[in-house]
């Protein structure tokens, strides 16, 4: 919510504001970049962007997050310098400049103690739609099924519904989160959860499940075996000035790519 509201002002009060933030204090005389958007790219733009200002001094990142679908109406508006999605542009919103910064895949994940390790992506239709509903019905105890999911408007879940649901609709009762990093959360303190979040973001909190026979993996994404896999995106309202182009440059670099890569991510050039 707190990420919400710092985007409501950036995108409804001051165009701005950042630029502003970066005349004073200790950001007095930098250049400043805006980037909002995709919860799911914000941590990894936030790491690359502490990077980038280790060598550029003169130049200040601001990253806020709000969804994939701000961060594309941000773009559209321009009241940001780049936006973030994690999901493809619809065709209303291909008038913006798309950049490939790497690939993700999605991971299915459980709780810890669960002892499924794997479903099929019928199973997993089946269980987000509401038509399984209890852990029996996938070999496991007599007890309710804790869905979780991610809100409308964001990347992760507009990337599952095209790549899992596949036209089914997730059931109304399913739980929603507003990141990644809270389904993570809930599925790693709740036994009976199933969520589904970037595989950039998984750790020993959780246990990926195999789907369809194929386990998460950096290799089986690029050996094309593993499908549930989107691209993490940049946007821009035509072609970007000097700054944005410098810090994107940075992110398809060498050493850029390597801190994507490190990260769990699957490079543009892998």
């Amino acid at each position: 919510m707190h990420m919400l509201l710092r985007l409501f002002v950036l995108l409804a009060v001051i165009p701005g504001l950042c630029v502003a933030c970066g005349n004073t204090g200790s950001n007095a005389g930098k250049q400043s970049i805006t980037v909002a958007g995709s919860t799911s790219v914000m941590p990894f733009t936030e790491k690359l962007a502490e990077h980038f200002m280790i060598d550029s001094k003169d130049t200040a990142i601001d990253v806020q997050g709000g969804g994939s679908t701000a961060g594309v109406q941000a773009t559209i508006n321009r009241t940001v310098d780049i936006g973030m999605s994690s999901r493809e542009l619809k065709d209303d919103e291909k008038v913006l400049n798309r950049i490939v910064i790497c690939h993700d895949g999605i991971a299915v994940v459980v709780h810890r103690d669960n002892p499924v390790t794997a479903l099929t992506l019928d199973e997993i239709r089946g269980v987000f739609s509401g038509k399984i509903s209890n852990w029996r019905q996938l070999g496991w105890v007599n007890r309710k099924i804790d869905a979780v999911s991610r809100e409308e408007g964001s990347g992760t879940r507009g990337a599952f519904e095209e790549l899992v649901m596949k036209g089914r609709e997730i059931d109304d009762a399913t739980m929603v989160q507003d990141s990644n990093g809270s389904v993570k959360e809930v599925v790693a303190t709740d036994p009976y959860a199933i969520g589904y979040i970037s595989m950039g973001l998984v750790d020993s909190k959780v246990k990926p499940v195999s789907i369809n026979g194929i386990r998460p993996s950096l290799a089986t994404i690029r050996s094309g075996k593993y499908r549930i896999v989107r691209p993490f995106l940049y946007l821009t309202n035509g072609e970007p000035d000097k700054r944005a182009r410098r810090f994107i440059d940075y992110v398809l670099s060498k050493d850029g790519q390597r801190i994507l890569r490190n990260e769990g991510l699957v490079g543009v050039h892998d």
